[in-house]
């Protein structure tokens, strides 16, 4: 089973502000295999954070085959623990965009979400603001 580590980051400009996202793809040697930033529009911080996620495994389920097992850091403590079902979701406007997440994440065969300090996050976040910068 191919093991990938994601890297993930959304940022905003304002709350809600001009947002992005970024994530990064690689393999368990630690090799980079994909690395995407993106602008999405006027959105809030965790709208952001939540599409990295969702886009990072759109890109796995469309361009990696067979069962795969995923680790997936986060610098936002909220996304994290949301993803690993220790916190509720209350805010219903981020409810379809976590149930896609799940979806995903069942097909793929599950994900260890974990919270990773915001140093540790570098590469995803320069790939946000980079989009961003871009707009």
């Amino acid at each position: 089973m191919t093991k990938l580590i994601i890297y993930t980051d959304g940022a905003s400009r304002g709350n809600p502000g001009h947002s992005s996202y970024g994530f990064t793809i690689s393999d368990e040697k630690g090799k980079l295999t994909f690395e995407e930033g993106k602008y999405i529009g006027v959105t809030t911080n965790n709208v952001a954070e939540y599409t990295a996620v969702l886009e990072a495994l759109r890109w796995i389920k469309e361009n990696i085959k067979g069962r795969v097992r995923i680790e997936l850091y986060v610098d936002s403590k909220l996304v994290a623990e949301q993803l690993s079902g220790r916190y509720k979701i209350k805010a219903k406007h981020l409810k379809p965009i976590i149930e896609k997440i799940q979806f995903l994440s069942l097909e793929l065969g599950g994900i260890m979400f974990s919270h990773v300090p915001r140093s540790k996050n570098t590469l995803a976040d320069r790939l946000a603001n980079l989009a961003l910068d871009s707009r």
